[in-house]
């Protein structure tokens, strides 16, 4: 290759309470980036990370973002998990011009011109997710979560479709991002006291396992209860003890074990590279075919000037391991397909349902009612796995 090469900002947590979802994340982003380089580069230049730990921090990532921008000489981004992070980026990006990937699900109500949002929207998860949870568990719903903007936000858009279809949220309890013994303990004690049908729990990070497992030490059954989330992933799975975590279900736009080539070549790509029993959460998907979408757009553009990379990238389409992914120019998140899964006794997430649509993102979830899907879903669709 010839040329200075793209000199590019990895912004993901080595540390902290969320590493474990982020280094997945960043594992998938060096790969897509070995790829592209192996393949000649972006116009025979090289994609040249710089990578920095946010350690779970919005003050650090923020600082670390306008360094990049700044004093590194970076224009594009691709980095962050949760929303604290990303608003705290955005301050940075924004004013000094430079543009973020952002390679996770997350609660929508947001536009940013300088973002490309491609993780999931609410319409493409939490939808399918409820739609699933009230034809198959029951009305009765309890919500457990993170102390932050994303589950907040979360469970109201997630209460608006359980009151659609007339069921009831008993309750709503947030605990500590760094959550001790004592703050699962009260959980335990509300799950008993009302038993709901299901447990929508938006906890992230490292309390996951512990709350999980926690749920099994109080005898709860995945059969009778499940817990439902859109944020437990394989990288909180592969931290449970084995067993604690069959039964209970999850929505995304990727599992592991979605039998397409596409999907089966980039997780035996991953695993090669990082080990064959590495976890790949579907937010690492987002991380790895995002770095593919920016180069092809790059390519276009010719010059890493956000601006032209924004208005190039409006007309790519690419193959990402879950399908065919577009980022929409209404308002920059991506056309994305939904599943819905259940963990199987080894650990893996199995999928129940397989719409086989892709969805147009509405991040303000204008047009979503849960009549609006036809209940065939509760059986598998053909070719779910």
């Amino acid at each position: 290759m010839t040329g200075e090469p793209w000199r590019i900002g990895v912004l993901f947590s080595m540390t902290g309470v969320t590493a474990n979802v982020e280094r997945a994340q960043l594992n998938a982003t060096l790969l897509a980036i070995d790829e592209i380089n192996a393949a000649g580069g972006v116009m025979g230049r090289e994609l040249q990370p710089v990578v920095y730990d946010g350690a779970s921090d919005p003050k650090r990532f923020r600082a670390l973002a306008e360094q990049l921008i700044a004093a590194d000489g970076v224009r594009l981004i691709f980095g962050c998990y949760m929303s604290s992070v990303r608003k705290a980026v955005l301050q940075a990006v924004e004013p000094f011009r430079g543009l973020l990937f952002y390679p996770t699900l997350y609660e929508g109500f947001e536009y940013s011109l300088q973002t490309i949002y491609t993780g999931a929207a609410p319409n493409q998860n939490a939808f399918q997710l409820a739609k699933y949870l009230l034809a198959r568990q029951g009305p009765r719903y309890l919500f457990v979560g993170s102390n932050y903007v994303y589950p907040y936000e979360t469970n109201r858009i997630m209460s608006d479709f359980v009151v659609q279809s007339r069921g009831k949220v008993l309750d709503e309890i947030y605990i500590p991002l760094d959550a001790a013994a004592d703050d699962l303990k009260t959980v335990i004690k509300r799950i008993r006291k009302l038993s709901p049908d299901v447990i929508f729990s938006t906890i992230v990070g490292q309390a996951t396992p512990a709350f999980y497992e926690a749920y099994a030490d109080a005898g709860f059954k995945a059969s009778d209860m499940p817990i439902a989330s859109l944020t437990t992933s394989e990288a909180d799975v592969a931290e449970m003890r084995p067993g604690v975590a069959e039964g209970h279900i999850s929505a995304a736009t990727f599992f592991s074990t979605l039998g397409s080539p596409a999907a089966r070549k980039f997780v035996a790509a991953y695993r090669q590279r990082f080990g064959a029993d590495a976890p790949i959460p579907s937010a690492a998907e987002a991380a790895y075919f995002q770095v593919h979408l920016a180069a092809a757009a790059l390519a276009r553009a010719g010059a890493d000037d956000p601006r032209r990379v924004l208005a190039e990238i409006m007309d790519v389409e690419i193959d990402a391991p879950q399908g065919r992914v577009r980022v929409d120019p209404e308002n920059h998140h991506t056309y994305l397909w939904p599943r819905v899964a259940r963990l199987d006794a080894k650990g893996a997430f199995q999928i129940v349902w397989n719409p086989g649509v892709r969805v147009k993102p509405d991040p303000y979830c204008v047009t979503q009612r849960l009549d609006d899907w036809s209940a065939d879903f509760v059986e598998p669709s053909p070719g779910a796995r």
